[in-house]
């Protein structure tokens, strides 16, 4: 793995950070390393549906988790099937639109986001041990434009394929 501090250009330092970082964090050894110290085993992919349902308000069209999660509605829907199975979400009706169902997050569903985000937590205080609360805030607010960036170019890109709304 290259050094990635090394480069005195901040760009490409930041680059090569979040390279690292990206293969670090998304390891699959990683998740069950935390989700096995959580005491969950629910999979990756059913914990960002998860967390994007929270931060949904716990409850959310499937149109829109997919939109959020960048993914096709059929994929999700497929998902929300067997998250309902092991009683993580429920779906109910749309008071809106009757033809449409809503997801929402079960309490069991909570519990097992809220150990995981417990286990995570932790980590990343032990991790940033002896920083400054204002240098944690600053690589917050840098992470935050890097997101929006790629949620925003990532709709951009599905509106020119022809895709329609996404976001």
């Amino acid at each position: 793995m290259p050094d990635p501090g090394r480069d005195q250009d901040p760009t490409v330092a930041l680059q090569r950070v979040l390279a690292t970082l990206s293969y670090l964090l998304t390891r699959s050894r990683a998740h069950e390393r935390q989700a096995a110290e959580a005491g969950v085993t629910a999979a990756r992919s059913d914990l960002w549906l998860l967390m994007a349902l929270e931060d949904s308000g716990g409850i959310s069209r499937v149109g829109d988790l997919a939109a959020l999660l960048m993914v096709e509605p059929p994929h999700v829907t497929r998902q929300i099937g067997q998250l309902e199975a092991q009683d993580l979400v429920e779906r109910t009706p749309d008071s809106l639109d009757r033809r449409a169902r809503k997801v929402v997050i079960t309490p069991h569903g909570k519990a097992v986001l809220n150990r995981l985000q417990q286990t995570s937590q932790a980590g990343l205080h032990e991790a940033l041990a002896g920083f400054d609360d204002s240098d944690i805030a600053a690589t917050v607010a840098v992470l935050n434009h890097l997101v929006s960036y790629a949620r925003q170019k990532f709709t951009v890109e599905e509106r020119q394929r022809g895709r329609g709304d996404v976001s």
